[in-house]
């Protein structure tokens, strides 16, 4: 099963029960402390929470403008009337949060698999993992021979999907087409919750889905059992990198005064790395700060990653 977590730090269930329990029994000695006692007391714990930590798991980011549910489930079931799979998709829209924006000062442990995608050091991608396929219960049994899959079927590039675990050993594995890896996986119908990530942004970004059945003995999929196309959108958010601009001559450009605590590197390839640092030293063009490119070579790809 997916690891669950929550804000402001990762936590399985019976974990967050516990933390609601903590949280509870320090309202109720707040409640009884004088007020200056009180304040002391608000200020030791503000302190705590402003500690920078090394995240063992990957948040969920429950982040988007509404708080009725941590997770959004499309409800997935078979119905033998029609011979089809049927998803009941939920109405909110998560948000795609880099952990610069929900976590300012903590970090991934670069001993996980998700350090180099997700870290505000190196990839530092907004993610979520709130949508997570579930069966309804009310579902109908299976055909004899046949397994769900799903399969994507649109999106941009950009957008990348992870099936995530934090359990040892660790997981951080390209799905849907991420990487290059096939956009079709087997689902064996317990609750997935992949991890999406995207470049940090203002943009919507969204990717259609369909689940299917799969004939076993031919391999094939099951006519008509489709359950037709999944819209799933994202909001995203900046993580307050500069915005970079490419000048008539080879000229990287940026927003003079805005780099601080940030490093151009490049790539010739997004899917496969790696990414270098630019050595170029930077200069002033009026309004803006830029380096001078050369334009021998291949194709390249520009970034900007945060230096704490």
């Amino acid at each position: 099963m997916e690891d669950f977590a929550s804000v402001p730090r990762c936590r399985t269930r019976n974990q967050l029960n516990d933390y609601n329990e903590n949280h509870q029994r320090q309202n109720l000695i707040m409640n009884r402390l004088p007020g200056p006692s009180a304040a002391v007391m608000f200020l030791i714990c503000g302190l705590l929470s402003a500690t920078a930590a090394v995240l063992t798991q990957i948040p969920v980011q429950n982040f988007g403008g509404e708080t009725t549910s941590w997770m959004l489930m499309p409800m997935v079931s078979y119905r033998e009337s029609d011979g089809q799979m049927h998803v009941t998709m939920p109405a909110a829209v998560p948000q795609l949060t880099p952990l610069l924006v929900s976590n300012p000062a903590d970090n991934f442990n670069p001993a996980d698999p998700w350090f180099g995608a997700l870290d505000p050091s190196q990839g530092g991608a907004s993610f979520s993992s709130r949508y997570g396929f579930v069966m309804d219960g009310d579902t109908d049994p299976l055909p004899s021979g046949t397994e769900m899959w799903i399969r994507k079927l649109s999106g941009p590039e950009a957008l990348k999907f992870y099936r995530y675990s934090s359990s040892v050993p660790r997981r951080f594995e390209p799905i849907f087409g991420t990487h290059s890896v096939t956009n079709a996986i087997h689902w064996n119908g317990m609750m997935f919750h992949p991890v999406v990530a995207a470049p940090p942004g203002t943009n919507i970004c969204t990717a259609e889905f369909e689940v299917y059945l799969i004939n076993t003995t031919t391999g094939e999929a099951v006519p008509g059992s489709s359950s037709g196309v999944l819209a799933f959108h994202w909001t995203n958010v900046s993580d307050g990198r500069p915005e970079l601009s490419i000048a008539e001559g080879a000229t990287l450009t940026w927003p003079a005064g805005t780099a601080t605590n940030w490093l151009i590197e490049s790539t010739v390839s997004l899917n496969a790395g790696p990414w270098t640092s630019l050595t170029n030293p930077p200069v002033t063009l009026g309004d803006t700060r830029g380096v001078i490119l050369d334009t021998a070579g291949s194709q390249r790809f520009f970034r900007m990653r945060y230096v704490p």
